[in-house]
């Protein structure tokens, strides 16, 4: 299981967000960079970028600051948040080496589909659940979508991997959601994403199936260090 390191960025800072509310962050520091290559000589196998103005569609992006991250450390870097036009998509692939969609996913099936066939292996579908239907817009909107349903979608459209983000459970550090999880991974490579507080939880995710685990918080509070993930993973 790969350990994907999570470096969420809002107003050029590093920040974690409790259930993606913008009103409910912790900062952790102001220099992105620094922060990258910090989890990369941790051991971190990837590092997963978000660009939060992006995904809250506030007029504002950190593409810059994404890629300095992508030129400045050595590892795999996917990138997340407001990717919603294939020309996005495409300028972020020019610097990552992958790109996570979601609203376009869904609003755009067949935008994605050619996407991921001229790119193969490099595009990854979030699906992003609240009792287990998909959400998009920054988390606002349901789709009304099952996330069994968009696993079987976006499979046939040549998507092999899912970033499956429980939101209640994001940055809240109450454990993931091993149920929706473990019944996702038996049809597809799952990253698991949400509710990380402890080994015990790593374990767990371990235990689902998935293909990857994302550390947010946890990490970032010390209560657990990509290296003894890694020995568990």
């Amino acid at each position: 299981m790969k350990v994907i390191a999570a470096v969420d960025i809002m107003g050029g800072s590093v920040v974690r967000l409790v259930k993606g509310d913008p009103a409910n962050k912790t900062v952790y520091s102001s220099d992105p960079v620094e922060t990258a290559k910090k989890w990369e000589a941790e051991g971190a196998d990837m590092l997963h970028i978000v660009d939060l103005d992006a995904a809250f569609a506030s007029g504002s992006s950190n593409f810059e600051l994404v890629a300095s991250i992508a030129t400045a450390v050595k590892i795999p870097v996917q990138v997340a948040g407001g990717i919603r036009t294939i020309e996005k998509a495409e300028e972020m692939l020019a610097k990552a080496s992958r790109v996570v969609i979601g609203t376009m996913a869904y609003s755009e099936p067949e935008t994605v589909k050619r996407l991921a066939k001229k790119n193969p292996g490099r595009v990854v579908v979030s699906i992003d659940q609240i009792d287990g239907k998909v959400m998009v817009k920054g988390w606002k909107e349901s789709t009304g979508i099952t996330v069994a349903d968009a696993i079987s979608r976006f499979s046939e459209m040549s998507i092999d991997e899912f970033l499956l983000t429980s939101i209640e459970r994001d940055g809240t550090l109450e454990g993931p959601d091993v149920r929706i999880l473990a019944e996702a991974a038996k049809s597809a490579r799952i990253i698991a994403s949400g509710g990380i507080a402890s080994l015990e939880d790593i374990v767990k995710v371990r235990s689902a199936g998935c293909s990857s685990v994302i550390l947010g918080k946890a990490m970032y509070d010390g209560r657990v260090s990509i290296e003894k993930v890694k020995a568990l993973a």
